[in-house]
């Protein structure tokens, strides 16, 4: 098969920190402030100055870390499901729309890969595996993200990439059996995610097809923004609550 294996990339997750300014406005006064040096037997009296405003010294908190959140199944805590992971019915990529057709999960992940990576799953302690196939005119792809306890061991699997199992479903009836197909692979926090892409009839993915490794490069990218989302959302909790 050929393979597209994305090398292990170091993704900082940063949140956005929002700094809130407190801004005293006040309009212009018609009172005349008495000269101090000024004799107090005058018939007004001076009036006294408006107290100054005061500031807590207490810096806020700084904002939490999204990829915090999704580095360790301690603090992973809202539900997931390929429902939460793969929302909708299609994710729109480059102007490049795919439509979902099918998705699955089990918690027996070697059964969803292939080569190597079904014994590096079951050997470094994969809990779930989510998979959703989408399609772009004749290409389809499947995403497969494996869930484990921490992201020491996502990071460990991630480099292997024979290969997550393509989902049959919801119109396609095979694909990148025995053929050629485009693979990548990469992880972050506690997340390994893949994608094989190929045609949807079934036939063999040349090397000078570029439409196999966009799409694989697509789902790639979109299962990323998925799992960071759910960090994001974490943090935006946390945030609220405080």
């Amino acid at each position: 098969m050929m393979m597209l294996v994305g090398g292990a990339v170091a993704v900082a997750v940063i949140a956005g920190g929002v700094a809130t300014a407190v801004v005293v406005s006040g309009k212009g006064s018609d009172h005349t402030i008495a000269d101090p040096s000024a004799s107090a037997s005058g018939s007004g009296s001076q009036k006294p100055l408006p107290p100054e405003p005061s500031f807590s010294s207490v810096a806020p908190p700084s904002p939490a870390n999204p990829l915090d959140f999704i580095s360790s199944a301690a603090k992973d805590k809202a539900p997931l499901s390929p429902a939460s992971l793969f929302p909708g019915k299609q994710f729109v990529l480059g102007g490049r729309t795919y439509a979902k057709t099918t998705t699955s999960s089990t918690t027996a992940c070697s059964a969803a890969a292939g080569g190597q990576l079904s014994g590096a799953l079951a050997a470094d302690g994969c809990t779930e595996m989510l998979r959703a196939t989408y399609t772009n005119g004749a290409i389809a792809v499947t995403i497969g993200v494996a869930v484990f306890a921490d992201a020491s061991h996502a990071t460990k699997v991630h480099s292997v990439a024979q290969y997550v199992r393509p989902l049959n479903g919801g119109g396609i009836a095979d694909f990148c059996h025995a053929v050629a197909c485009q693979m990548t692979s990469n992880s972050v926090g506690r997340y390994a995610y893949f994608a094989i892409a190929g045609f949807k009839n079934g036939t063999t993915l040349t090397s000078d097809n570029t439409t196999g490794a966009q799409a694989a490069n697509d789902a790639s990218d979109f299962a990323f923004q998925r799992i960071v989302q759910r960090g994001r959302d974490a943090a935006q909790a946390q945030a609220n609550s405080q």
